[in-house]
């Protein structure tokens, strides 16, 4: 059995595992990165790109229909066919050439097959064709291998075919009756992109949309996926699904409601992608999230690094955060400090320093997709309060603001800024409305940047912009901040 040594292995070629091995390659090693699926992973093929494809069309129509002058011009409904083909575009139709020419013009070796630990820094690969080979790493070993939908434990619902983000993100036609099992951030983009495409959309969740942000942020969401046509049941999960012999599926509510469809999606929650990577042969657990340090290092049972830390975990795998940007600056931070390791260099892992995943903790930006957008940094007022931080909380309408009132006719949207009073600083935000993911960056570098809201004073909005908001939200919150 043939066998090739490297200074570093990535397993899983996605977005996260590709920025590793390029900084890695950058700091001098020479890398592998091993894919048995597409180069690109995850985001480029079923979640992040196609399903925000799938939302714009609808997104820019509904726009439209809120100016006046623009909203006479929109006459027809939205071409399905072209929404789809569009989506395939991004995709490039599930070829993954153009990244693959990528990995190699960076030097990265890409090695095509299923990798599984045999022993420390030792993998047997497994490739398309069936050979087998050995590689070792000198260094590293990093998992990027991402995660899976989960699978609720609802009877008849793992016969029932039930679609995941996958097949919902690729799928080449619109199911007339679709129904959604979940309320988190995939369960409501993807009711609000199916249901601006024409299916009948029923959304099942057992709890409140959107729980893990600010509650008028579901609240929002809840109201305008109504306004679509979005049948909502919350605070319930079936009691069984059931796929019949014409190819219907009938879910079945506590209450014998009777939810009939074409399709039924699985949104409800993710596992980690390491059932099958040979984890027990390194004393792991398979099918366990990897917990690590802040520089990435997997952790073992006494919570020091595992087997002297050469093993690493990028991305949704280590359960830190699981959203691309985040796990691609988890890869940046790896890549880089393997290298430094390596070579003897000095490692900064104090927090905010270059080579730890500081921001995981308390400044993780995310934008929901939806209609009105939702867009938040760092900590919710809940979140906060539990925390044990002193807070006051200051909420905006955006659509009291001029250029809200310029973006969109009647703009309804809601700001919220968390302050910590003890430091006087910001330490969450939240933003809903129209196309409020242009504002996220900014509340990111305050709450990063722990920027002093007596500085923050003097941060001027740009006129007529929505980020105005700023200036309101500092004047509601109503201390003499040029004193």
């Amino acid at each position: 059995m043939p066998t090739t040594e490297y200074d570093v292995i990535v397993i899983g070629a996605g977005a996260v595992g590709e920025n590793v091995a390029d900084r890695a390659v950058q700091g001098g090693m020479r890398v592998a990165l091993v894919e048995a699926e597409l180069v690109g992973g995850e985001c480029s093929y079923w979640a992040c790109m196609p399903s925000k494809a799938l939302l714009r069309a609808g997104d820019v129509v509904r726009a439209a229909r809120h100016v006046d002058g623009a909203s006479q011009a929109v006459t027809g409904e939205i071409d399905v066919a072209k929404v789809l083909a569009r989506r395939d575009s991004f995709t490039s139709d599930w070829d993954d050439s153009g990244q693959v020419e990528w990995v190699r013009g960076a030097g990265i070796d890409l090695v095509r097959g299923h990798a599984r630990f045999t022993a420390p820094k030792t993998l047997e690969l497994t490739a398309p064709d069936g050979a087998v080979s050995t590689l070792t790493a000198r260094h590293a070993v990093v998992v990027s291998t991402g995660s899976v939908a989960l699978l609720p434990d609802i009877p008849g619902l793992a016969g029932a075919t039930p679609w995941t983000s996958r097949e919902a993100t690729s799928a080449h036609a619109v199911p007339a009756r679709f129904t959604v099992l979940g309320g988190g951030v995939v369960a409501c983009e993807l009711a609000t992109a199916y249901a601006s495409l024409g299916s009948a959309v029923t959304l099942v969740s057992r709890g409140e949309l959107l729980a893990n942000q600010e509650p008028f942020a579901g609240e929002a969401v809840a109201a305008s996926l109504r306004d679509l046509g979005v049948t909502l049941h919350l605070g319930v999960s079936p009691t069984r699904v059931e796929r019949r012999d014409d190819g219907s599926v009938l879910t079945t509510l506590p209450d014998g409601t009777a939810v009939e469809s074409d399709e039924i999606l699985v949104a409800t929650g993710r596992l980690p992608r390491t059932g099958d990577l040979g984890l027990e042969a390194l004393g792991l657990t398979p099918g366990d999230w990897l917990e690590t340090d802040d520089t990435l290092r997997v952790l073992g049972a006494d919570g020091s690094p595992h087997d002297g830390g050469w093993l690493y975990a990028t991305g949704d795998v280590n359960h830190r955060a699981l959203l691309t940007h985040q796990g691609k600056y988890q890869a940046r931070a790896a890549g880089d400090v393997i290298a430094a390791r390596a070579a003897g260099a000095p490692v900064v892992d104090r927090p905010w320093g270059r080579h730890a995943a500081t921001a995981d903790h308390r400044a993780v930006p995310q934008v929901t997709f939806t209609d009105p957008q939702v867009a938040s940094i760092g900590l919710t007022a809940a979140a906060a309060e539990k925390a044990g931080v002193r807070i006051r909380v200051v909420d905006y309408e955006i659509g009291s603001v001029a250029g809200a009132s310029v973006h969109t006719d009647g703009y309804a949207g809601t700001a919220r800024m968390v302050v910590d009073e003890d430091r006087g600083v910001v330490v969450g935000a939240t933003f809903v409305g129209a196309d409020v993911q242009e504002l996220l960056h900014s509340a990111t570098v305050a709450v990063v940047g722990e920027v002093p809201l007596e500085r923050l004073w003097h941060a001027v909005p740009s006129y007529p912009t929505i980020s105005e908001v700023w200036l309101r939200l500092l004047e509601t919150y109503g201390r003499d901040l040029s004193a």
